[in-house]
């Protein structure tokens, strides 16, 4: 079991560079939010522009939209039902994340397999929720070599044929052989487990507890995990997820000496704060280091 330590968080979080902008910060689509799990979108898109993402994009139910701008006016959203936007916004993104509050029926598993059909090689994709779901139901192959999976216990279960009291670090390793190579699985519970499966070990949190076993939890970490990804290229996609994940519960660890329970909003809004304690300098393009607190 490998351990989440200061040096990889510094590794991750770096200062940004002065003259960077925002499409330095990846371009971001999000799937789901149709009717009635709206605001588990939400809560992926609060958390994903919380987290620095550069452009962030939410495909939901029309109907969800004016709740999503008047919580998130940062974002960029549009219809579902609207196929060339869909389309159009497929190949645009560099980060796809699929599944939070997406219903498991006809109108899901057609998105799902439009998302897979459209997706090359190079694009980053998130399977969450309701899509992970009814991934485990279809026989689709996996359109990217970058894929992460979110699932929690009984997704887990649904996904690999492991009972959820079975679902020990060996049975794990054993699924994932059959999983894409590169593959990164989130094992949600309560020891949360981060794979790669071209790599032997695992990380598992040390931080989190059960003030975080409330509806969106998911969701938002779904969104964090999103918001990494497209930054922060310094650092492997493994790396990035891992920092994500580990940033998701240490914050409601954090957040807990205070809170009976912890929200899953309360999490987003602390996240920039927590960011700004590990940052690292990053050279500016010149070679020489940028402060930008003497700057501001």
């Amino acid at each position: 079991m490998k351990v989440i330590d200061q040096t990889l968080l510094e590794k991750v979080i770096i200062e940004r560079f002065r003259t960077s902008h925002k499409g330095n910060y990846g371009r971001l689509l999000l799937l789901g939010g149709t009717y009635p799990y709206g605001g588990a979108i939400i809560m992926a898109a609060l958390a994903a522009v919380k987290s620095g993402a550069g452009l962030v994009t939410v495909g939901t139910d029309r109907a969800n939209i004016p709740a999503l701008h008047s919580h998130l006016p940062e974002t960029m959203a549009f219809s579902l039902q609207d196929q060339q936007l869909l389309k159009d916004q497929l190949e645009k993104a560099e980060v796809v994340l699929v599944g939070p509050g997406l219903r498991d029926d006809a109108f899901g598993e057609n998105l799902v397999k439009q998302v897979f059909a459209n997706l090359s090689q190079n694009q980053i994709l998130i399977v969450d929720g309701g899509a992970l779901t009814i991934l485990a139901r279809t026989s689709l192959s996996f359109p990217s070599n970058q894929l992460i999976l979110t699932p929690h216990q009984k997704e887990w279960e649904k996904l690999s044929g492991i009972a959820i009291e079975k679902q020990k670090e060996d049975a794990t390793a054993s699924a994932l052989t059959s999983f894409p190579q590169g593959t990164i699985l989130v094992e949600k519970g309560p020891a949360t487990r981060i794979w790669q499966v071209s790599q032997s070990d695992y990380y598992q949190l040390q931080v989190g507890g059960p003030y975080q076993a409330t509806g969106g939890m998911g969701d938002t970490l779904a969104g964090m995990i999103a918001g990494f990804a497209g930054q922060f290229k310094q650092a492997s996609l493994y790396e990035r997820v891992v920092v994500a994940t580990h940033l998701h519960s240490a914050i409601a660890q954090e957040l807990a000496q205070e809170h009976y329970v912890v929200l899953p909003t309360q999490i987003s809004s602390y996240l920039p704060k927590i960011m700004k304690k590990y940052l690292k300098k990053a050279p500016d393009r010149s070679g020489a280091f940028i402060s930008f607190r003497k700057i501001l």
